[in-house]
């Protein structure tokens, strides 16, 4: 009777190569924000290993720096949204809804020193939430409209914000009083959202959806030094961890565009259907994820070879992605 023994080897091979993985395994977040849920992947098999409810319209999020603390910001449909879910990846569940009360529309986000900058794009404000202290422990507004996207700059004294409604990007110093020093506007061109630093924190890249450019901003005089075409709408832009490369998400060609970061050359254009809009670097540098709204799919992308690799189905819109040091608990089966 052989076949009875085989079985049981195989359940428990097939158990050790799931802990053993399990050991090593990385999170990958993915904000669905039609379905208001956050969904949690194994990076390793790209295979969902939970899914949690967040509030309406989840859009961004980021993890604390030991990977156990997901913040989702709630933006909201049709009506305005104004809370933080937060997420504890190591039980799948929300531990705390945030009501940030008058900062409606949460959306852009960066966690930096246990610390989280996020947008609310109604207010016209950069908030920062201590989930140590629960509270926003430090408040600028931005004097312009639509504050969507920021991004921290790598010392953690400056935050930019890209601002649709007002077509520049506003330059805050971190933590001192609002005083008139404290706060420039940068004009760039139509309908900026796209918005990232370069790691030695020199130059800003922000994409314009009004007319498909990315205005290149020295960060030393707070001016626009050049302008590149991007495709038709470069609605996120991303340098790569070596800063080397700016990968460029463009929704309305269905391309992922690869720039050389020195010489604003295109290297490469991935198609990827189905609405690319967010992007996330892995970690080890190697490979980006990028989101695919309408074909409900994340996608990886490997960075050396410029090609397509694996992908997996998330849910309905996904946008919003985020990387989670920790392995999340694993689901039976």
């Amino acid at each position: 009777m052989p076949h009875h023994h085989r079985l049981p080897r195989l359940a428990v091979a097939t158990l050790l190569a799931c802990l053993a993985t399990a050991a090593h395994t990385q999170t990958l977040v993915v904000l669905n924000k039609q379905e208001n849920t956050l969904v949690a992947i194994d990076a390793a098999s790209m295979k969902i290993i939970g899914r949690v409810p967040t509030g309406n319209g989840p859009h961004e999020a980021a993890v604390s720096a030991d990977g156990k603390l997901v913040v989702v910001a709630n933006y909201g449909a049709q009506q305005p949204g104004n809370s933080l879910s937060l997420i504890d990846i190591s039980t799948m569940k929300e531990s705390k809804r945030v009501d940030l009360g008058a900062l409606l529309r949460p959306h852009g986000m960066q966690q930096v020193g246990g610390k989280f900058y996020i947008t609310s794009e109604t207010s016209r404000n950069v908030l920062r939430y201590d989930p140590a202290a629960d509270r926003v422990d430090w408040l600028m507004g931005t004097g312009a409209s639509v504050s969507h996207m920021l991004v921290v700059a790598p010392d953690g004294k400056k935050v930019y914000t890209a601002n649709i409604g007002s077509n520049n990007v506003t330059a805050l110093n971190i933590g001192g009083p609002s005083n008139a020093g404290a706060i420039a506007q940068i004009a760039v061109g139509p309908q900026p959202e796209a918005i990232d630093i370069s790691p030695d924190g020199k130059e800003l890249w922000v994409g314009q959806n009004g007319d498909g450019r990315v205005s290149i901003i020295d960060t030393s005089t707070n001016t626009v030094k050049e302008t590149i075409k991007a495709g038709e709408l470069p609605i996120r832009v991303k340098f790569t961890l070596d800063g080397k490369r700016v990968l460029v998400s463009d929704p309305k060609s269905n391309e992922v565009i690869v720039f050389d970061a020195g010489t604003r050359r295109e290297v490469k254009r991935i198609k990827l259907d189905g609405v690319p809009l967010g992007i996330l670097l892995h970690p080890a540098g190697k490979l980006a994820y990028i989101s695919r709204a309408q074909a409900g799919e994340v996608t990886a992308i490997d960075l050396e070879k410029l090609e397509v690799g694996a992908s997996v189905k998330t849910g309905d819109g996904p946008d919003g992605l985020a990387w989670s040091t920790l392995a999340p608990p694993r689901t039976p089966g």
